[in-house]
């Protein structure tokens, strides 16, 4: 079952995240009034970015309790965001009605990346393009957190999870699925730190904020299982990718892919 974003506080994380928006935004080089989709919005990074650079803005999310962070967000800064629900499989926009797409995190959890692709291809206008995120695995805070993975199975008993069926960060299996539809592919690696205070706050601020963290605690407590282990997984796992002798700071890495 996929995690629902929408349980703990994912705009905690989105904090982190919100300078990796702020450049998708400036790489996607907006056109003051085109009309622009943050697709997978969370907490509205993007959609702000995007509002913020003069763009007609819709943000779309299947988390109703999310979509509530960004309408409020936007009326905070000043700016109008359409806020609606649905999915990267499923946009709530007509056909070729947008000139941009951004996805910041997002649409690298969709269940089925082709459906997906040919979702974002049906709603884009002729000549538009589309800028999504994805995380480098093995580096900085993910290869911390995929051990976490191992660590769920063996605390509850259960297989440990299948690796990701899709590579979203790799230029040839995105323009497998995005050359059917008359789309290139162009990829930017860069990198983006994580700091806290020490690996324990860390720890600690996930566990108690991230959809994921908070869907696995829900799942041990159900196997009747303490979350200690979990944690003490984590804690071992960042220290192993720690930077900083005093604080904690690891240094992950990124693309920004363009569909153009």
């Amino acid at each position: 079952m996929a995690v629902d974003w929408g349980i703990g506080r994912y705009e905690e994380t989105g904090k982190a995240l919100e300078p990796v928006a702020v450049t998708v935004v400036e790489r996607a080089a907006v056109r003051p009034g085109e009309c622009a989709l943050d697709l997978g919005c969370g907490s509205g990074n993007a959609a702000l970015a995007l509002a913020r650079a003069g763009a007609a803005v819709t943000a779309v999310d299947p988390s109703a309790r999310l979509l509530e962070v960004t309408r409020s967000r936007a009326i905070d800064a000043g700016v109008t965001v359409d806020a609606r629900q649905g999915e990267g499989a499923a946009i709530p926009l007509d056909d070729g009605s947008t000139d941009l797409i951004v996805s910041v995190f997002a649409v690298i959890f969709s269940p089925d990346p082709a459906a997906t692709v040919a979702e974002m291809r049906r709603v884009l206008a002729p000549g538009g393009r589309i800028l999504l995120t994805a995380w480098v695995p093995g580096i900085g805070i993910g290869r911390a957190y995929a051990a976490l993975g191992a660590a769920m199975a063996q605390a509850t008993g259960t297989p440990p999870p299948p690796p990701p069926s899709f590579s979203w960060h790799d230029p040839d299996s995105l323009s497998a699925v995005a050359s059917p539809y008359g789309l290139s592919v162009s990829i930017e690696e860069l990198p983006i730190a994580f700091t806290a205070e020490s690996p324990e706050a860390q720890v600690e601020l996930d566990a108690t904020t991230h959809p994921m963290w908070i869907d696995n605690i829900a799942k041990l407590t159900e196997s009747g299982v303490s979350d200690e282990g979990l944690r003490a997984a984590a804690l071992t796992a960042l220290r192993d990718v720690n930077e900083d002798p005093v604080r904690f700071r690891t240094t992950s890495r990124y693309v920004i892919a363009t569909l153009s």
